[in-house]
């Protein structure tokens, strides 16, 4: 039996001597195939090139990667930073096969969120982890992170693929996300500015977006439904093609707006839904009024609410229940701000108003919530 001690010569003989009964332990035997792992990065340079913007070029395969803050135009930037995942809905997409759309997902959580402070997204970087690669799973992946980057108009400059058997198993994977962006010193949104009586905005989600999919993947288990079976709320689409619906990015829509100076405030409606992420971006002293009946509740919620059951107060903590981003302006630009977003493809309702708020009280108001959902 070889032992700890001797010499590199002793360790050397016992391998010579040895070479007859043993062979050579690799990392690809242990579930890590460093020779793949190099093809997939080639083959996924062109999605990463095809979301070049002025700064960044696009390549991949350094060990860090580069932008130019100099290129993007700034007098005098603050960098804004944000990072997210998709969580459970990965498992969708991993029982349906159905990949492309959490990549759009994993951009849009993390852009949505530096849109919020008055932010251009600049450039993203992936982290996708699983047991063993599957180049077409994870391609197909890829080439929806930069489809999200497309739509956010910020470059894909790199990322990390990680191959950890025992970590993970069979087919399942995970996914994380890292976006950077600027916004001229003194015009980052704060809300600071929002007044009594300003107006609030709200702009269609695309469905689910990547919040509450633990407590959806319960009720789809509990009522015995297969993911491959007509969706309850839309039978034109699986339940899975309905689910998988990739989270909306409201960056090009919103963006020019801010830079005009149209826009107090922004709140992402991500989990912890209206009751949560309304109040992080206003004053102390203030809350809104929100007309619960002013837009659609959607099909999809109706369906959670109904099958669950679920309370109408826990689906606006968990869900964007139809509404993605917030939108609080004054009173005299709401007509001309709910037109041009309405222009950039945005659907546009008026939800609400902001209004003073108690000490203690509830800062989020939703009139008329078990009448009109």
């Amino acid at each position: 039996m070889f032992k700890r001690q001797g010499s590199l010569q002793t360790l050397a003989l016992y391998f010579i001597t040895r070479e007859d009964t043993i062979s050579s332990q690799t990392y690809k035997d242990a579930g890590v195939d460093i020779t793949a792992g190099n093809a997939f990065v080639e083959a996924i340079k062109p999605l990463a090139r095809s979301t070049s913007r002025p700064g960044a070029d696009g390549k991949l395969g350094g060990f860090g990667a580069m932008f130019d803050l100099t290129a993007t135009g700034y007098d005098d930037p603050i960098l804004v930073a944000a990072t997210d995942g998709v969580g459970t809905k990965l498992q969708i997409a991993i029982a349906t096969g159905r990949h492309r759309g959490v990549g759009v997902d994993l951009v849009a959580m993390c852009v949505n969120d530096l849109l919020v402070q008055g932010a251009e997204p600049l450039f993203f970087l992936d982290y996708y982890a699983c047991a063993g690669l599957d180049a077409e799973v994870a391609k197909d992946v890829i080439a929806g992170i930069a489809e999200g980057c497309h739509l956010a108009g910020c470059a894909l400059i790199g990322g990390e693929t990680a191959e950890m058997p025992g970590m993970y198993s069979g087919g399942d994977y995970d996914l994380a996300g890292f976006s950077v962006g600027a916004a001229e010193r003194g015009k980052i949104l704060t809300g600071e500015d929002v007044a009594e009586g300003d107006v609030v905005l709200g702009l269609a989600s695309s469905g689910l977006h990547a919040n509450g999919f633990s407590l959806v993947r319960k009720l789809v288990s509990e009522n015995d439904l297969s993911y491959d079976d007509p969706a309850p709320f839309r039978p034109s689409e699986t339940l899975g093609e309905a689910l998988l619906v990739p989270t909306r990015i409201y960056v090009k829509s919103c963006l020019p707006l801010i830079h005009k100076g149209m826009v107090k405030a922004l709140a992402h409606i991500t989990g912890g839904g209206f009751t949560e992420n309304i109040p992080r971006v206003l004053p102390g002293e203030l809350g809104v009024d929100i007309n619960t009946g002013a837009w659609p509740f959607g099909d999809i919620f109706a369906w959670l609410v109904a099958t669950g059951p679920i309370a109408m107060e826990e689906i606006a903590h968990t869900f964007n229940c139809g509404i993605g981003m917030v939108v609080i302006v004054a009173a005299d630009h709401a007509t001309e701000v709910s037109k041009s977003l309405s222009a950039d493809g945005e659907t546009v309702w008026t939800i609400g108003q902001v209004i003073p708020c108690r000490e203690g009280a509830a800062r989020v108001h939703l009139s008329g919530m078990e009448k009109s959902w």
